[in-house]
């Protein structure tokens, strides 16, 4: 939270508060009664995941103190320069009260809903406010009807303005006080001049300065190891501006670099396969040339990305709920991949993932930037083997940017809008049920069949998110009741495609590939909790796909190369991921959010963070619901291969280095000259170059 202050800050915080900016101690006061209040409560709803010991609760209270003060330090400017610019004659009459209550009211309505939705983010995400919370306020559409469709609003909003009047009655004969107190002052210079005031209000006003330059957001994370604990430490409102300002975050200003030199060697030795070769020398091009000496089948995709669908919820994964029946029956019929990783917590950044094949670049995803149009992508490299690509949402396709994301990078979008009224049998705000969209895609892949042309169909789901709403008597779970119906009901809808499809002439040469985006939730006791990133892949194409389940620890990243490893596809790549099946395959993860940066491999765990750190743990216990990091001495080589894959990520998309380029397509490799398609060097030689290279 800080770094060395001053010790003219304590001096400057006992200075007392003359005349009307006994205001100001008021405020203090009470922002901290507010603050200290949204802390416990957080805290006894969160008791069973933290320490229990006084020196714990205490350092919460203590650091969280420190963390309300420099937040209130901000909130404090409006009302300092009020009390600067205020004549007296205005301020000790009644008129002041006609601008003072309102504003005062309106502030107490302002926390006391603060506390409200900081409870309800928490039970959502296990967090402060954070950058979701930023999302949340630029997409208020899709937002404001969630909160209608899932919440009491009307009476929760009387509840806050109840509780905002009751306290703006506590608080008013204070007020009172202190003008009653300036008034018989009279007009003395040294209390209430206009020169008086401005001295003392600059006084105040070079605070926020001091700790602008003093403070910067750490100590909370220093102070605790627990992440729950730190949460609970740091200051919601705070911590809201703080993603404001932090939603873009440039990877060589504020993590641990390497010379460019060394990155771009050791990221093109990391990429390397047997059954592929460097178009180019040049060392920043990581354009690849994958080549098999089988045939290439060309059947069609369907890619459903599921919403929030954790792997916990699947029987697969040894849940007994019985909520996906129709999806543990594909997973039994296929090919599960049952230690696959999603790369962050939101729904961008599995599209990220899986589209693009990059690991999650610190800030926002790819996805929601700009001049993020005509990148390598799984949509140009469908359409360059002469498929159909489409991608299908089911809400209104401007939320998260998709329609521009996947407009620029090789597929025909379908959204809501392009629905008719008889398409649609129910909708929510967040758009129409799973069974409408699929519905949808069903009929135009008939219509790339009857032209006689492949297609990939990427669909996203929009049912496993609260509210939480969908068409009655479907499944066995009454609409609106929690996650478990939301599980339910899409699993159900998946199974129907999956029925009806069957019934049309192309199934019989489609392969369906389901994954989810992420998990359900992203909390933990973890800086980056591993267990909240475990998420199902399932590849399912009777007479198409041996059924079968693989245990190797992959990323959502390797999906496509994957895919295209399975079609024996030549094809040119820059994507990160590779084909989990090969036998040169390394077993690693990306994991992170949008400021934290892992990279799993071998049992440990590597966190790249925005202070230029780097933190490692062993990953001695994994399970569905927890995951028990132990820190350990930093190894190099698990260093360099997380920094290499991050920065050289991020360089890459800044200098437009992962651009689809079209003109740069070679003829195909002959048989004979194409290296063993599968067999490769041994992990060994790897790492050994590796070494080398860095």
């Amino acid at each position: 939270m800080s770094k060395i202050i001053p010790p003219v800050f304590y001096r400057l915080s006992g200075l007392p508060f003359p005349g009307r900016f006994q205001l100001l101690r008021l405020f203090f006061l009470w922002y901290s009664l507010y603050a200290f209040g949204v802390r416990l409560a957080l805290l006894i709803h969160i008791w069973p995941q933290i320490g229990h010991g006084p020196m714990t609760v205490t350092g919460i209270f203590l650091v969280g103190l420190l963390s309300d003060l420099v937040n209130a330090v901000y909130f404090a400017i409006p009302l300092a320069l009020y009390l600067m610019v205020m004549p007296h004659r205005f301020f000790v009459s009644r008129w002041q009260r006609v601008v003072l209550y309102p504003l005062v009211f309106a502030l107490c309505y302002g926390l006391v809903f603060s506390a409200l939705a900081e409870w309800l983010f928490w039970d959502e995400f296990g967090v402060r406010f954070n950058f979701i919370a930023v999302d949340y306020l630029v997409y208020t559409h899709e937002v404001i009807g969630n909160i209608r469709e899932s919440y009491p609003v009307p009476q929760l909003l009387a509840l806050v303005g109840v509780t905002a009047a009751l306290i703006f009655f506590v608080i008013r004969p204070r007020i009172e006080a202190v003008i009653a107190s300036v008034r018989q002052q009279g007009m003395l210079p040294s209390a209430s001049g206009l020169a008086a005031r401005l001295a003392t209000g600059a006084v105040f006003l070079f605070l926020p300065v001091l700790v602008f330059l003093a403070v910067d957001g750490s100590l909370p994370g220093a102070a605790f190891e627990n992440r729950y604990e730190k949460e609970l430490a740091e200051n919601g409102i705070y911590q809201l501006f703080s993603a404001f300002r932090n939603n873009s975050l440039d990877y060589g200003t504020f993590y641990k670099n390497m010379d460019e030199g060394l990155v771009f060697t050791g990221l093109r030795t990391l990429l390397k396969t047997g059954n592929s070769r460097y178009v180019e020398d040049n060392p920043t091009d990581i354009e690849r040339v994958l080549t098999s000496v089988a045939p290439e089948k060309r059947p069609n995709v369907v890619l459903i990305m599921v919403e929030s669908l954790s792997a916990e919820y699947l029987g697969a994964f040894g849940n007994t709920a019985h909520l996906t029946p129709n999806l543990d029956a594909l997973a039994k019929g296929g090919l599960l991949f049952n230690r696959l990783y999603a790369t962050g917590t939101r729904t961008v950044r599995g599209m990220e993932a899986v589209t693009l094949s990059v690991p999650p670049t610190p800030g926002q995803s790819i996805v929601k930037r700009p001049n993020n149009a005509n990148l390598f992508s799984l949509g140009f490299v469908f359409r360059d083997k002469g498929y159909d690509t489409r991608f299908f949402y089911g809400g209104y396709g401007y939320f998260d940017n998709m329609n521009a994301f996947f407009g620029g990078n090789g597929f025909e979008v379908t959204d809501r809008s392009d629905l008719s009224a008889a398409e649609i049998s129910f909708a929510n705000i967040w758009g129409v049920c799973d069974e409408d969209i699929l519905g949808r895609a069903l009929r135009e892949f008939d219509q790339s069949a009857s032209r006689k042309k492949p297609f990939f169909g990427y669909v996203m789901t929009t049912s496993n998110h609260r509210p939480f709403t969908y068409p009655e008597g479907k499944i066995d779970i009454p609409s609106k009741t929690g996650r478990p119906g939301g599980v339910k009901y899409t699993d159900y809808a998946i199974g129907r495609f999956i029925a009806e499809a069957r019934h049309h002439s192309w199934f019989d040469n489609t392969i369906f590939v389901i994954v989810a985006d992420h998990c359900a939730g992203s909390a933990g006791r973890q800086e980056l909790p591993v267990h909240s990133y475990h998420i199902p892949l399932i590849f399912y194409g009777p007479g198409i796909i041996r059924p079968g389940v693989n245990s190797t620890l992959a990323s959502q990243v390797d999906l496509g190369p994957t895919l295209f490893g399975l079609l024996k596809w030549q094809y040119h790549s820059k994507f990160f991921g590779k084909d989990i099946l090969a036998s040169d395959f390394t077993p690693r993860a990306f994991i992170g959010n949008y400021q934290r940066l892992g990279y799993l491999e071998g049992g440990y765990l590597a966190i790249l963070n925005e202070r230029q750190g780097i933190g490692q743990y062993q990953v001695v216990k994994e399970t569905m619901q927890d995951a028990v990091l132990v820190p350990v001495a930093e190894n190099k080589d698990l260093s360099a291969k997380a920094i290499c894959s991050y920065q050289g990520a991020s360089l890459l998309y800044q200098r437009g280095l992962d651009h689809w380029s079209p003109e740069k397509r070679l003829p195909p490799v002959s048989q004979a000259a194409a290296m063993v398609s599968r067999s490769g060097p041994k992990k060994e030689g790897i790492s050994m170059d590796f070494r080398r290279a860095l």
